[in-house]
């Protein structure tokens, strides 16, 4: 009887969420990023830095040329998963530091959670050995955590290189596999891969959103100031801009960065703005005043502070990375930010099934059973509660 009134209250996938109170009318200015956020990229992104990486990997750096038998899963992860580099295991790690079991793959394949338990004693990861903000960890990069969605083809790029050395039986270094596919990866971007492969195919890589030069448009009618700060090259965002916005983009926007080289943007004092004339040609000229129309390169937010006086809650921010776009202009700064994240549309999807409402109905009568019935000490009463936590064990 519970599910019908439930029902009736679904989430709208599509929905925008506030974890703030915030009225747009105190907004003066709004900044984007680009990639995933301004831009959205088709499944064929990923297909290709995945298939380019694998390549470096076996022209560049010697790998067995066998590994192209492995193709791009884009089921196999999702962001925000932890990898062991020592270990060469990829899972999930909740809020609380712990690994949560089941989730845990060496290559391809699930490890027993025995084998975890026996090998972190226990499903704990001490905060010390836990990426931070940027990726980094105190006891060199022990677990790594992938936050971007460009890191989904790395992930699975990881296991399959790794599924290989293990089906072959043959003795790795995991570090070096780690810093090899980093790189590969890496490389894919700053050698112009996937710019020049997207640029050559716009229609194939880019999704078309005809909402986006209206939102755009609308705002600067409003009189509302624009930024975009990206870590792609210019003539990439042109041309992608050009598509989805049209020729006159650069007219809506009052300030343009790009190869911004976030997160060190937020942070490095020490890096000036440089201009980009029409034909991508870097200027000597010292920066005196950030120009509608123009486009910069590099810089500092320190450096943008101090030009536009664009400061505190006045500003809102759009991003697709928490950390690297988000939490330090929020914690720094002040800057109100938004958090594009596509992933949600379809965790919203299932949380409005019947059956994923009919599940946590139950959980939820369960966990309240347990809590009524935890004070008996019979042994019928213990025996039916752990019939009841072994169900709800299995349930989640």
């Amino acid at each position: 009887e519970l599910v019908p009134s439930i029902m009736s209250n679904m989430l709208n996938p599509d929905a925008i969420f506030s974890n703030n109170e915030m009225s747009l009318s105190d907004i003066e200015i709004y900044g984007f990023d680009y990639d995933y956020t301004l831009v959205f990229y088709s499944k064929h992104l990923h297909t290709l830095i995945f298939n380019a990486a694998r390549d470096l990997l076996i022209n560049e750096h010697r790998y067995p040329a066998e590994i192209r038998k492995y193709d791009y899963d884009p089921n196999f992860a999702i962001r925000g998963l932890h990898y062991d580099v020592h270990r060469a295991l990829l899972m999930k790690i909740d809020a609380f530091h712990y690994i949560q079991l089941g989730t845990v793959y060496r290559g391809l394949s699930v490890v027993p959670d025995e084998e975890v338990i026996a090998m972190y004693d226990g499903s704990h990861v001490p905060l010390e050995q836990m990426s931070d903000f940027y990726g980094k960890s105190s006891q060199g990069n022990t677990m790594k955590q992938f936050m971007d969605i460009f890191s989904l083809p790395e992930m699975t790029l990881l296991s399959c290189v790794n599924e290989y050395f293990l089906k072959n039986n043959i003795d790795y270094e995991p570090v070096h596999l780690y810093k090899d596919v980093k790189d590969s990866i890496r490389d894919v971007h700053i050698k112009g891969i996937m710019y020049r492969a997207i640029e050559a195919d716009i229609e194939k890589y880019i999704c078309y959103a005809e909402q986006t030069r209206a939102v755009l448009a609308k705002l600067a009618d409003h009189g509302k100031k624009m930024f975009l700060i990206t870590n792609s090259p210019s003539s990439f965002v042109d041309k992608g801009m050009k598509f989805i916005v049209g020729k006159d983009w650069r007219d809506l926007f009052d300030v343009v960065i790009v190869q911004a080289e976030k997160p060190n943007f937020f942070n490095d004092k020490r890096r000036p703005f440089r201009k980009v004339n029409e034909r991508g040609v870097l200027l000597w000229d010292k920066i005196h005043k950030l120009q509608k129309g123009q486009i910069y390169k590099q810089g500092n937010l320190y450096e943008f502070l101090k030009l536009t006086g664009w400061r505190g809650s006045k500003v809102l921010y759009f991003g697709d990375h928490i950390y690297s776009d988000l939490a330090d202009l929020t914690l720094k700064h002040g800057w109100r930010t938004g958090a594009i994240i596509p992933e949600l549309r379809s965790e919203i999807k299932i949380m409005n099934t019947e059956k994923y409402i009919q599940t946590m109905t139950w959980l939820q009568t369960l966990t309240g059973l347990l809590e009524h019935m935890q004070v008996h000490r019979d042994p019928d009463s213990q025996m039916i509660l752990e019939e009841w936590k072994k169900e709800r064990k299995e349930m989640r």
